[in-house]
């Protein structure tokens, strides 16, 4: 999840927009972008993170929709193992994280490789919680996989608050322009991951606070902790 930011620039590929930040020095080109999946596609990862996405209006938008069609491009292409989708429900009410394996079963990646962590409300919680759960789930090989936006944003925060062993795997831009025609638009049924008596983080919190959290300054680190 990227909270605070609203990016204002799009790329587009076959109608599907993704919206990344103007400044180019924020997000990985298109050769880094290709460059760290060659080094990706010789390893094969026990768990590949991939960060939340708010789920709004009834359905996925191009954004969540990019983020899990790469996961299953990796899935496919046997460099992931299983992906876990991380995030709980933050600005809408419904568990990002569900709502992603959701999607992703419907789209072809069979449900046992499929797991979920679902108590991040921010970017940097995505993967610091994801990692945590999937070490102690056992997994010893861990990479992160989105945008090149988010990812590259990331970058500094995992290697040096998480681990320096996560590979990052941001998405190339010219295999999902290829990806684009056989991509569907599955229905699902999103009251499996709706929550009661939701309350907005919006409401919950201020913007300084929000912002914090965003820095990773909220992470409860003992949340998995391995006992």
């Amino acid at each position: 999840m990227i909270h605070i930011i609203k990016p204002g620039f799009a790329l587009v590929w076959s109608g599907l927009f993704y919206p990344i930040l103007a400044m180019f020095s924020c997000s990985y080109s298109s050769k880094a972008a290709r460059k760290l999946y060659v080094v990706a596609s010789g390893k094969q990862y026990d768990v590949v993170i991939v960060p939340g996405v708010p789920f709004e209006k009834g359905r996925w938008d191009r954004t969540m929709k990019g983020r899990i069609y790469w996961s299953k491009y990796l899935f496919d292409h046997g460099i992931a193992k299983n992906i876990m989708y991380s995030g709980s429900a933050v600005y809408t009410p419904y568990v990002e994280a569900k709502i992603m394996a959701l999607y992703a079963e419907a789209i072809g990646i069979p449900k046992q490789n499929i797991l979920t962590e679902e108590h991040a409300e921010h970017s940097t919680e995505n993967v610091y919680y994801s990692y945590q759960k999937a070490k102690k789930m056992g997994y010893q090989t861990i990479a992160l996989a989105s945008d090149p936006f988010q990812t590259k944003m990331l970058r500094k925060f995992t290697r040096k608050k998480v681990s320096p062993e996560i590979d990052l795997i941001p998405m190339v831009l010219d295999t999902m322009k290829k990806l684009a025609p056989s991509m569907i638009d599955p229905s699902i049924d999103s009251s499996k991951a709706a929550v009661a008596n939701f309350i907005s983080i919006t409401k919950r919190e201020g913007f300084w606070t929000r912002l914090q959290g965003t820095l990773g300054h909220h992470i409860r680190k003992d949340l998995y902790e391995q006992k």
